[in-house]
């Protein structure tokens, strides 16, 4: 499995907007071979919301990064909410304890 994080930092005036455009746009991730699950995290400590999403191989993930969908689901944004450059890492899972 691959995780990949997405660092976004997002200026405090613009945090509500941009949570109500991220909790909108997942519906059709949901569809796209390969994804497993799409977590966001709001910044209670540091100044970074996390975006989190967990793809069954390297290659789903490409392929996502590669198509229309996610062409549009990236379109449309305000760029003034943002307060930086995001930082995107990608880690392949080795080891998991799950409750």
């Amino acid at each position: 499995m691959i995780v990949v994080q997405n660092h976004i930092k997002v200026k405090q005036e613009y945090r509500e907007e941009f949570e109500k455009r991220f909790s909108g746009r997942v519906t059709h991730l949901k569809e796209f071979p390969g994804f497993v699950r799409n977590e966001v995290m709001r910044p209670i400590k540091g100044d970074s919301y996390i975006v989190m999403t967990f793809w069954e191989s390297m290659e789903a993930f490409d392929a996502w990064v590669n198509s229309e969908e996610f062409r549009k689901s990236h379109s449309g944004g305000n760029p003034e909410m943002f307060d930086g450059p995001n930082t995107l890492s990608v880690h392949q899972v080795f080891s998991s304890t799950v409750k």
